[in-house]
């Protein structure tokens, strides 16, 4: 990994970025769960028109400031739509202060920003006031889905799936969904990180901790759906070892008898995904 993220002329947390974007694609490298940059996805990149200024654009992340400045909007009122949920933080640190900083992708407010121009000027709709009204900040809560997308996407099996949406469950949560000490010891073991983010200050690790966790009622109840509609799947391609398959399948809570799609983002999380405007982007870095 290290050596595909010099090859293609990325620093660490770009490359980190990249790879969770699904824009750098990464494959299994052995049962430790490692995974590796394929030779020919750094081909791919390099051979591609623009490289690798093309890449880095499509990366380019910003903050509240600058992200207002590149919508035209003043910080007051993008911080207002990135509250009610119109674009998804890509990533977040705590500060000294142990307040969450959120960085977005240049190419979803500028994709935003050509789509809503509406919402750049004048008064707030009253839908986006009620949404604020009802969640004053979905910011956390559009990171999760993002994450819980992105891990999903990467998962090699069922049984990852189901530990990608169980990660974002608190321990009495998931022991509803999954009464199996077994398979729930088998998810918490796959359960993927959805941040790098350490602190050794107590309070800002309770802050990162809890950006983790879902917390809306109706957040909490989707992705319970979504994570009792994988566990059958998962249970049909092998039992979680050390457990009876049939057993503890028939102890586990059924899954619904035609069950909505579930693609791991709950549907008010929903927001704009970046676009394509690079050519833009790159004009104005």
């Amino acid at each position: 990994m290290a050596r595909a993220a010099r090859e293609l002329g990325l620093k660490p947390r770009e490359f980190e970025l990249a790879v969770q974007l699904g824009e750098v694609r990464t494959v299994a490298a052995g049962p430790d769960g490692r995974r590796r940059v394929p030779p020919e996805e750094i081909d791919r990149h390099k051979s591609s028109e623009g490289f690798p200024e093309a890449l880095r654009s499509r990366l380019w992340v910003v903050g509240t400031a600058e992200g207002a400045e590149l919508m035209g909007v003043g910080a007051a009122r993008f911080t207002r739509l990135a509250r009610a949920g119109c674009f998804t933080p890509v990533r977040f640190y705590v500060n000294r202060y142990r307040a969450v900083v959120w960085h977005y992708l240049a190419a979803d407010l500028a994709e935003f920003a050509d789509r809503e121009p509406g919402l750049l000027t004048g008064r707030i709709p009253a839908l986006l006031r009620t949404a604020l009204d009802e969640h004053s900040d979905r910011r956390a809560r559009g990171w999760r889905a993002r994450r819980v997308d992105q891990l999903t996407a990467q998962a090699s099996d069922a049984w990852q799936r189901a530990a990608a949406t169980a990660a974002v469950l608190d321990a009495p949560e998931l022991a509803q969904v999954v009464p199996d000490p077994g398979e729930r010891a088998y998810l918490i073991a796959l359960r993927p990180e959805l941040t790098r983010i350490r602190s050794e200050v107590p309070a800002a690790r309770e802050v990162i901790e809890s950006l983790v966790l879902a917390e809306d009622p109706d957040e909490i109840d989707w992705y319970r759906h979504c994570l009792t509609t994988t566990l059958p799947q998962a249970r049909a391609t092998r039992p979680a070892p050390g457990t009876d398959g049939n057993r503890k399948t028939a102890q586990a809570p059924a899954a619904e008898p035609e069950p909505r799609q579930c693609d791991a983002e709950p549907p008010a999380a929903r927001s704009v995904r970046p676009g394509r405007l690079w050519s833009w982007l790159r004009g104005r870095r």
